[in-house]
């Protein structure tokens, strides 16, 4: 997908985690023509972006999210 059909957005939320020396970010920002971007980047290296246009679909990117984190982190402390 071409990176200008992202260009214009206002961001609503951002998460931000470091493990081992690497950065995870999760954000999600709203976009002024529709919908809502989703973001997942790790250090520097956008993992997924996507254009949502449900906001159920964003909370569930969001679960999805938090859900590998804490995998990630149980994964680390065992």
């Amino acid at each position: 997908m071409p990176s200008h059909e992202f260009e214009d957005h206002i961001t609503m939320l951002k998460r931000e985690y470091t493990h081992d020396g690497h950065v995870t970010r999760f954000s999600v920002s709203r976009s002024t023509d529709a919908g809502w971007e989703v973001r997942e980047e790790r250090d520097d290296l956008v993992v997924r972006r996507a254009r949502l246009t449900d906001w159920h679909r964003v909370e569930r990117a969001l679960q999805v999210f938090e859900l590998q984190r804490l995998a990630d982190d149980a994964t680390a402390t065992s």
